[in-house]
């Protein structure tokens, strides 16, 4: 079965190097291959899944090793797969995940004349991020690293047409490669600590490490998941990265690129383990990005930029889990599992309400959608229930065990991040809710509204085939779209159940990840009840505020937080003044210091010698006249200096 490993990622490969090398004579069905290269890799997928159901605890780790990257003497790179529990829960996700998108896309991208180029990136993405959960060591796992990143560039920039497109492109990649250089760092430092960066040595002699290496390894691998995974300070990317197409949008928030952040920490348990002031420092920025993201997923109009700011939210919560260590690293991975669902249904379910508006993304101009797109209302909002944590749906497992963990914690530092997760959860179900009232009920906003002006770009090149200039006549989509949303609504649903199952889940992955109950100071049914009553009031005070009253046409100027969270809580604000004006004044400075200092001393050192080469120039003129005064003077003063001594 090992031999079975690398096929996870050659599949989607093979389908990527076919479909962007093989030119124009793919066009017609080149979307299908990119669908059969997905589904593939999920059979194989399944059937590994199969046998390592079949074998005990301890033996559910594969290795496959395919060749020596790098022999130089003590550097030793090798391409290696390691197939445990932890990864083979990544791949599962993300190549069926990854297919329903695929076969979503093909109805999404029918009109598209690059669909063939648009799947190519497909089957890239999905074969770095196999590359990058299967790696058996981390200079490998950072070539699927950044194969991810420059997946999600040629994605989220796919309608480069459009400058927003471009520019988010390119906000994308420069914000990761920040995060990327701690990935590098970290790698560097574990083969100056451990001399090796293979996952298994390294685990295994983290312990005899000092707590101050591994809190810098640490810390490294942090900032790399904070540009992965969006999470602060390195998240402003992902609000722009919705100017790709909204298939692009689901694969990244629900399979794929923000999930791997998670992945990274997950894996490398044994290190934050040792170094508990870099878990503080993961748990930190786990509270702060859930609150971060839910409070500007409260305040956008854009249908797709609200659900980003929930991926924020909800991804803030698994890196809160994974900072609590053992108590929470299993949940960490059954909420990013349940959230694939959940949030890859939202996602196409946005792309199947814009599919039926002429690409029309602001909330505002929606409204009374469900009789007209019933089969989208009904999964869309089962995702919707799911992500707020109604009883008995995905959520309500997954999110509430991350609540518990965080009561778990102990002390006053467990009331804390308690309180900011049942916070999250409050503010998870207004802007859920909110996303719901303005898109599905009430009054019908869309109707006898002005047109889009003709010179106007359109937001995808679709568009014009489907009467973007006319007003919308909301339809439901075709199956090809319906039926990947079906099936993730059936996940939203039951797969948080079926995990709990005597704690399946758990017990499947303890293995790899560990597991402590810790000392919670409130019950399981305290934690429970908690969330239920935050549920409540934030869908009370959403329907409060957009089912009772009429939504207007135009935002409301609204109060300083809700303009700062318009403004994505002035985070590009926040960038441009000290990054990019303090990196201005920086270059300024060294420019100055460089002209004045560095050219003064070099300059000066060259003037300096000219000028007493041009003196010394004049001892060596060529006149024999000169040479004999010289020689005469020269003489005079050794019979001087005789005379003189003889004297005393």
């Amino acid at each position: 079965m090992e031999n079975l490993i690398a096929l996870l990622v050659a599949a989607p490969l093979l389908g990527a190097a076919v479909l962007l090398c093989g030119g124009r004579r793919l066009d017609a069905v080149g979307h299908w291959i990119g669908v059969l290269m997905s589904t593939l890799s999920f059979v194989f997928a399944v059937i590994l899944f199969a046998d390592l159901l079949g074998k005990n605890a301890e033996h559910r780790t594969l290795i496959q090793h395919l060749w020596t990257w790098i022999p130089v003497e003590s550097f030793q790179a090798d391409v290696t797969f390691r197939l445990d529990q932890l990864s083979m829960t990544f791949v599962l996700l993300i190549t069926g995940v990854g297919s329903l998108i695929h076969l979503y896309s093909v109805g999404y991208m029918e009109h598209d004349e690059r669909r063939r180029r648009f799947f190519g990136y497909l089957n890239l993405f999905l074969a770095a991020m196999l590359l990058l959960v299967l790696a058996d060591n981390y200079l490998l796992l950072y070539v699927g690293w950044e194969g991810v990143g420059l997946a999600s560039y040629l994605l989220i920039g796919f309608w480069q047409h459009k400058p927003s497109a471009a520019t988010a492109a390119k906000k994308a990649f420069l914000v990761n490669r920040v995060g990327d250089m701690g990935l590098s760092i970290a790698i560097m430092l574990m083969f100056t600590t451990f001399g090796t960066f293979a996952f298994g040595p390294v685990f295994s002699h983290a312990g005899d490490a000092s707590e101050g290496k591994l809190t810098a390894i640490a810390l490294m691998l942090l900032l790399a998941a904070c540009g992965k995974s969006a999470q602060v300070p390195l998240q402003s990317w992902l609000g722009d990265a919705m100017e790709g197409p909204t298939p692009v949008s689901a694969l990244i928030h629900a399979a794929t690129m923000v999930t791997a952040g998670v992945y990274l920490i997950v894996r490398s348990a044994v290190i934050f383990n040792g170094a508990p002031d870099a878990q503080t420092a993961v748990v930190v920025v786990g509270a702060v990005t859930l609150l971060f993201g839910a409070i500007v997923g409260c305040a956008k109009d854009d249908i797709k930029k609200a659900l980003a700011g929930s991926t924020m939210s909800q991804i803030g919560y698994m890196v809160l889990a994974a900072g609590l260590g053992p108590i929470g690293y299993v949940f960490a991975i059954m909420h990013l599992v349940t959230h694939g669902f959940f949030k890859a249904g939202l996602f196409l379910g946005a792309g199947s309400v814009m599919h039926g508006m002429n690409d029309e993304v602001d909330m505002r101009k929606y409204g009374g959608l469900r009789k007209y797109m019933p089969i989208t209302f009904i999964t869309f909002g089962l995702g919707y229930l799911a992500i707020i944590g109604f009883p008995f749906l995905s959520g309500f497992f997954s999110k509430d065990k991350i609540i518990e963990a965080a009561f778990a914690k102990g002390g006053t530092e467990g009331w804390i991040l308690g309180t900011c997760a049942l916070v999250g959860a409050a503010v998870t179900a207004f802007y859920m809710t909110r996303v719901m009232l303005m898109t599905f009920f009430g009054e019908e906003r869309w109707k006898n509204r002005p047109t889009r002006s003709p010179e106007a770009p359109s937001a995808e090149p679709a568009a014009e085939h489907r009467g973007e200039h006319a007003e919308p006549h909301p339809h439901e989509s075709p199956k090809v779209m319906t039926i990947p949303m079906i099936v993730l609504a059936f996940g939203s649903v039951f797969a948080g159940g079926l995990f709990s199952i005597n704690n399946s889940f758990l017990h499947w992955l303890e293995p790899v990840t560990g597991h402590s109950e810790g000392d919670s100071p409130v019950s399981a049914g305290a934690v429970t009840g908690a969330t239920m009553v935050c549920l409540v009031i934030g869908v009370g005070i959403a329907y409060a505020m957009y089912g009772r009253r009429p939504v207007p046409s135009v935002a409301p100027r609204g109060s300083l937080l809700t303009r700062a969270a318009r403004r994505d809580l002035l985070q590009d604000d926040f960038n441009h003044v000290v990054l990019v004006r303090g990196g201005e004044h920086l270059t300024r400075s060294l420019v100055y210091v460089d002209h004045t200092l560095v050219d003064g001393v070099v300059n000066g050192t060259a003037a300096s010698v000219g000028g007493l080469s041009g003196r010394m120039r004049r001892l060596q003129n060529g006149f024999a006249r000169s040479y004999a005064v010289s020689m005469f003077g020269g003489a005079a003063i050794i019979v001087a200096a005789t005379l003189l001594m003889r004297a005393v």
